[in-house]
């Protein structure tokens, strides 16, 4: 059975605002920090201080970095563009498989996360955005605005698309089976090689160290320069009326979401970087996957976007001209 979006959705992120449970969602609160809600990923940095006493090995090392790139894959593919909006299609099975993968990355289910990215869309770079970096500064953006009220709770009236999918609304009110799995996974990953291969020179506690905690704790921050960077340093192609930039190391980090200004441009499609120069990894692998029927219905960059970035390429040269010649007649 596929995941069928409606065209408008697919477009542009939904509109609507709502309530979230019994609460309007525009009476929750957005601007105090919520004590409790610190415990969870502070907890998760803190876990990082047991390298001192678990130590390192190459293995431990690998399995984290290469858990980072996995996770970021599926927020940057699934929970982003998929999700949030839409961009292509792909079966249900593959739909709730990668739902429940993104949960590991502890940051929280597809729904919220869908939920508040719209948002982001609807109001980007003014006080309705929860993580605007011209608001409250950039490390609000980056670590502190999902410490309110407001920043943990679920907008489902901004996902009436994902609430259909009753698997998604479990995964959700249930998010935190991905980290506990993760953890586990780890641990008897671990375990394992201490046993049989402990040349590795590793152990479950090593393992669920480097696996979960640097992983995470280092995922988190790559996820988050979106927000708050990616929004404050770098350059716009489009005149999107935000501060949206396109920032290349972001990329990097990203596997491809540093092309924030061409997103913002266009989010309906599924590649941000829109020439073939800019490193969009998550898109070259969507492209396989489409080749596997796994995902399918790919959006493209429309003509009439690379038109505007032509434009504005003129614009900007036709700028730099008459600059040089004020220079010239100045000198």
């Amino acid at each position: 059975m596929a995941a069928d979006p409606t065209p408008a959705a697919r477009a542009r992120p939904a509109t609507n605002t709502g309530t979230t449970g019994q609460t309007a969602w525009a009476d929750l609160d957005h601007t105090r920090v919520r004590l409790r809600d610190i415990a969870p990923i502070l907890s998760i940095h803190a876990m990082c201080l047991g390298v001192i006493w678990v130590g390192w090995s190459w293995v431990a090392v690998a399995v984290a970095v290469a858990l980072y790139f996995i996770r970021m894959f599926v927020i940057t593919a699934f929970y982003h563009r998929y999700f949030s909006h839409r961009t292509f299609r792909t079966h249900r099975a593959v739909q709730f498989a990668f739902a429940l993968l993104g949960t590991t990355s502890a940051q929280r289910g597809p729904c919220w996360w869908a939920g508040h990215h719209r948002e982001h869309h609807r109001h980007s770079d003014e006080e309705p955005d929860l993580h605007s970096p011209w608001w409250k500064g950039v490390l609000w953006s980056h670590t502190v605005w999902f410490l309110t009220e407001k920043g943990r709770a679920t907008n489902w009236r901004a996902i009436p698309d994902w609430q259909k999918y009753p698997e998604l609304v479990w995964l959700e009110r249930n998010h935190l089976i991905g980290p506990a799995l993760l953890i586990t996974a780890m641990a008897i990953l671990g375990w394992t090689l201490g046993v049989w291969a402990p040349g590795l020179g590793t152990n479950g506690w090593q393992m669920v160290v480097w696996g979960f905690a640097i992983s995470t704790s280092v995922l988190y921050h790559g996820t988050f320069t979106i927000n708050s960077l990616a929004h404050t340093i770098g350059s716009q192609r489009f005149k999107t009326g935000d501060d949206s930039r396109n920032n290349w190391w972001l990329a990097l980090i990203t596997l491809g979401e540093g092309w924030h200004n061409n997103h913002h441009e266009y989010p309906g499609t599924v590649r941000q970087g829109f020439y073939w120069w800019e490193f969009d990894p998550a898109y070259w692998i969507l492209k396989v996957m489409s080749w596997f029927g796994l995902v399918w219905d790919l959006r493209p960059v429309p003509a009439s976007v690379y038109e505007r970035a032509e434009h504005a390429k003129a614009e900007r040269a036709a700028g730099v001209g008459r600059q040089r010649q004020r220079s010239r007649g100045a000198a």
